[in-house]
């Protein structure tokens, strides 16, 4: 009976040192550090402190598991957020692009990411048609985007429509006549509006 005891003691710390090190432990350990990295990233973010957010959400994607779909889907939109504040829209509206082609093309995609992602595409796409116009590029540069602004808008205020969510339609409609509007000023009386708020 002793000698059980005495050998139990002596295992049980080797056993925990192998699931910490070599087995589950390490996996644990991981998760809770990128869940540390997510918290520190969406801080900085709701706090308008937007580059160390965006290296924070870099870093996570480099962290998250790659069998995490939905995660690093859900990082690289939050990411993708984070460059329209600093500069960075037109490789923001490339990531979203890239992002809502993915999802879109996958089933098992949760909807409610499609959607974030292609309202989140939708404005891209509308302020890109801003700045270029504003820039003073020909109609033919930034048709496109607008075009893509209102697709998106549209297909958004339908899909609200057919699940019964009315405030939500009604928000993408308004949009999709921003953007309609937007494409018909005249460059002078775009001047003179403000630029819009994100």
């Amino acid at each position: 009976m002793r000698s059980a005891l005495i050998i139990a003691w002596i295992v049980a710390p080797l056993a925990a040192g192998a699931v910490h090190f070599y087995g589950p432990g390490q996996k644990w350990k991981d998760r809770d550090e990128l869940a540390g990295i997510l918290a520190k990233a969406d801080a900085l973010s709701a706090a308008k402190d937007y580059i160390p957010a965006i290296e924070q959400y870099d870093l996570a994607l480099k962290k998250a598991p790659p069998d995490q779909k939905d995660l690093i889907r859900r990082l690289r939109l939050a990411k993708s957020h984070a460059m329209t504040y600093v500069g960075l829209l037109p490789q923001a509206h490339e990531e979203l692009e890239s992002l809502l082609e993915e999802v879109s093309a996958d089933p098992k995609a949760d909807s409610k990411l499609v959607d974030e992602t292609r309202t989140a595409l939708a404005s891209s796409q509308h302020y890109m048609t801003w700045l270029l116009r504003l820039e003073g590029f020909p109609r033919t540069e930034w048709e496109p985007y607008v075009e893509g602004a209102r697709q998106n808008f549209k297909v958004l205020a339908e899909g609200a429509e057919k699940r019964g969510d009315a405030g939500l339609a009604k928000r993408m409609k308004e949009d999709l006549d921003s953007s309609i509007r937007l494409a018909r000023l005249d460059l002078s009386e775009l001047q003179a509006l403000p630029l819009p708020s994100q």
